[in-house]
Order: C-alpha cells, then structure tokens, then sequence
C-alpha cells in the first residue's frame, strides 16, 4: 500500500521575503509606490498627510485579520453580503414538469400504495445489509421494498 503525505497547513501562506508572506510584500510596495508618486506630485504637506493614510490603509491591506480572514476578503464578502438581500424567501409554486406528488407513480399515474413494514421485513432487510447482499431473502410472492409485486425487478 502506498503512503502519501498529506498537506498540513494549508491556509498559511508562504513567507517569501523575510516574515513576510508574497500578498503582504506586494500590498506594501504598492503602499510605498503610492507614497513615492504623491512625493512627486503633491507639495509637503499635501504628501506627508496622503501618505499617512496612504501606509495606514495598506498596513491593515497587508497585516490586519477580522475572523482569520484577510480583510481585503473580509470586505469583499462584506461587499456581497450588501447587494445580495440578507432574507430568502420560499417561492410557493409548483412547476408541473420538475415537481412531483411523491405519493403518485410516474409510470401510471396512479397513487401508490402506502408501504407497510413490518419488523419481519425489516429484519429481513437488516439481514441483506448485514451479509452484504448475500442473503437475498425468503423468496416470497411479495417483495419487501413495495405493495406491488410487479415491481421486484426494479430494485
């Protein structure tokens, strides 16, 4: 018999660079891509207040966790969550070609007869799982799965 071995830690991600995994890394140099262009875009000031939110905002992209979810898929599914409405409602209505009356035979049309077990036939059908198919029963005139006994080749 072959041994596999089997993945552990699925859901933690690789650390590339350092303590950093490769999502994380790529959220900051964008971060401090960001940074540089508003450096040479905007004056001082404009820049140091852009770019404080600008590293607060990819520092919780890159390291803050809400459920031990990332939150970028936090939000996302926050996202979903909004447009989707919140309450299913059941649609009551029959559809006559999928939908059918379980107590109606598809074959005739007809109401099938209510099936009675008795603990002989389920004994009997304990036995057949027991054996594991071995033992295919009394071979009575009725079968054990229905009233009908024209139905006994079907199962």
């Amino acid at each position: 018999m072959e041994q596999f071995t089997v993945p552990q830690f699925i859901d933690v991600e690789d650390k590339i660079v350092g303590p950093l995994s490769v999502r994380q890394f790529l959220t900051l140099l964008a971060t401090f891509g960001l940074c540089f262009l508003f450096y040479k875009i905007f004056v001082f000031t404009v820049f140091l207040i852009l770019s404080i939110i600008a590293v607060i905002i990819g520092g919780c992209f890159a390291f803050v966790k809400v459920s031990g979810v990332p939150l970028h898929y936090f939000l996302l599914n926050f996202g979903q969550s909004l447009r989707h409405p919140p309450i299913r409602v059941w649609a009551n209505y029959a559809d006559p070609l999928t939908d059918t009356d379980p107590e109606i035979d598809l074959f005739t049309g007809e109401k099938a007869p209510a099936r009675g077990f008795s603990s002989s036939h389920l004994n009997q059908l304990a036995l057949i799982v027991d054996t594991r198919g071995y033992y295919q029963g009394d071979d009575d005139s009725t079968d054990i799965f229905s009233a009908n006994p024209k139905n006994k080749d079907i199962f």
